[in-house]
């Protein structure tokens, strides 16, 4: 389970809106860790810090879509190729979190990705700036891929880590809404 933010941008072929070029752009986190220790246990511990780890995919694709052009709903579907960039990075923060002074990207990988998707605009504003609201899903091929977890960045007593990879499969399912603007 995650959660994240997508956005798209759609290239009309023709006048009527049934086929187009979609670009896909999206983000997941798809886990975070805290820990909070001391700054150092010389000094004692009234000064704490947050070592926050996240697990990350940034999506990025590109292909056809194809829609009904009117009609009070409007169903299509898509689909793209690109890449999908795994990455798990930890940073420094206080304890109140208000601002990140270091981070490491711990691991990552970037694999060839695919995409099919199937939603629904649905117009709440006609004109010359139509609005819809857009539901769908996109199911994601990522191949096989190395990538962290929960767990697989292991603090060592001589103060190393060590990191311990995962590979396997990729693939998941992404469940959207959203607000669309210019839709034809």
């Amino acid at each position: 389970e995650g959660y994240g933010a997508a956005g798209h941008f759609i290239l009309g072929a023709d006048r009527t809106g049934i086929f187009g070029l979609r670009f896909d752009v999206g983000f997941l986190n798809y886990g975070n860790e805290r820990q909070r220790d001391c700054i150092s246990t010389t000094i004692s511990c009234r000064v704490t810090l947050d070592v926050t780890t996240s697990n990350n995919i940034f999506m990025l694709g590109v292909g056809p879509q194809l829609m009904l052009p009117n009609g009070t709903l409007r169903p299509y579907v898509n689909g793209s190729v690109g890449l999908s960039y795994f990455w798990t990075e930890s940073s420094l923060s206080g304890s109140d979190n208000s601002t990140t002074f270091a981070s490491t990207r711990n691991f990552s990988d970037a694999v060839f990705a695919s995409s099919a998707g199937a939603g629904l605009y649905i117009p709440v504003h006609r004109g010359r700036q139509p609005v819809s609201l857009d539901l769908g899903a996109r199911y994601h091929w990522n191949g096989r891929t190395r990538y962290l977890r929960k767990g697989s960045i292991v603090d060592n007593p001589d103060g190393t880590i060590s990191i311990n990879p995962i590979e396997s499969r990729t693939d998941l399912v992404t469940y959207h809404l959203g607000v669309s603007f210019g839709t034809p």
